[in-house]
């Protein structure tokens, strides 16, 4: 079995430690902020050692440096990764704010404001985000939800597979960041103008059936379906290891969360899927 390196980079603030500590409690041996000099010396340690820490790597990197270990590791015979970690500008903004940090850029005097660092920074990643065999956006995500997701993606128990997330989401709650594809749900009928299934939501049968079964949404699944097969057949060829399908509706309530469940039940036995609603309130029945 090749070992197995993950390249792990991403925006400043949005979890580029909390997802290396992570994976070093999964078992990976990480290092962060490894100087790309060393690089070349550090990948014939790996391909060259029989000691097993080596075995499974987490590099943690910047933007500046991303270019050349990407292009370096791509070049060995190893399983490479990349983990991308991203978040909105104001979520980051937020937490600089909280912690009182320095962002990066401050310190090497290429920015002055922080809303001009997070702006370079992501203008600096432009390119290396489609680079990334994962995207995790955690503009929502408690630390816990960051925790399932990495351990979801990079179980060393499993064989590398292609995955697929499908995520259900509010369009007045904002879109997720880190969709592959994104599917608007919102002209399928509503069942909150329904009085007595707005309390509910696609999680509930009732809501479910009465989104499920009118005629639009079953030529819309379909057409979806149809879709879906021929994109995932070629990304599977493709080599991706990766895809996430965000459904949105208005409020991520009732639409989203229905069509969502529908493509997880579809394909769960086909690939390893993942399920999230992002926006779904809990909502306790008597």
């Amino acid at each position: 079995m090749k070992k197995r390196v993950i390249l792990v980079s991403g925006m400043s603030g949005a979890g580029k430690s909390s997802a290396t500590s992570v994976l070093e409690d999964m078992g990976y041996h990480c290092m962060e902020n490894f100087p790309v000099q060393l690089l070349s010396a550090l990948v014939d340690m790996i391909e060259g050692s029989t000691d097993t820490r080596y075995n499974s790597i987490v590099l943690s990197t910047s933007a500046k440096d991303f270019p050349e270990f990407l292009h370096i590791l791509t070049g060995c015979d190893m399983d490479v990764r990349v983990l991308f970690l991203d978040a909105s500008n104001e979520e980051l903004l937020h937490r600089y704010k909280l912690t009182r940090r320095n962002h990066p850029l401050f310190s090497s005097n290429v920015c002055h404001t922080l809303e001009e660092a997070i702006e370079e920074e992501r203008r600096m990643f432009q390119s290396v985000k489609d680079k990334a065999t994962y995207v995790i956006d955690t503009t929502f995500l408690t630390s816990s939800e960051l925790k399932n997701k990495v351990q979801d993606y990079f179980s060393l128990s499993n064989k590398p597979v292609f995955t697929i997330s499908f995520i259900s989401f509010g369009y007045k709650h904002g879109v997720p960041m880190d969709a592959d594809c994104m599917l608007d749900v919102r002209f399928l009928p509503n069942p909150f103008w329904e009085v007595e299934l707005r309390p509910y939501s696609g999680d509930d049968e009732c809501v479910y059936n009465y989104v499920m079964d009118k005629p639009e949404t079953k030529e819309f699944c379909a057409r979806m379906i149809s879709f879906l097969d021929f994109a995932f057949d070629r990304y599977v060829k493709e080599g991706k290891n990766h895809f996430t399908v965000a459904i949105g509706c208005t409020g991520g309530q009732h639409r989203s969360v229905s069509v969502t469940n529908y493509l997880y039940n579809h394909y769960k036995d086909q690939y390893h899927c993942f399920k999230e609603h992002r926006d779904k309130q809990e909502i306790y029945h008597d």
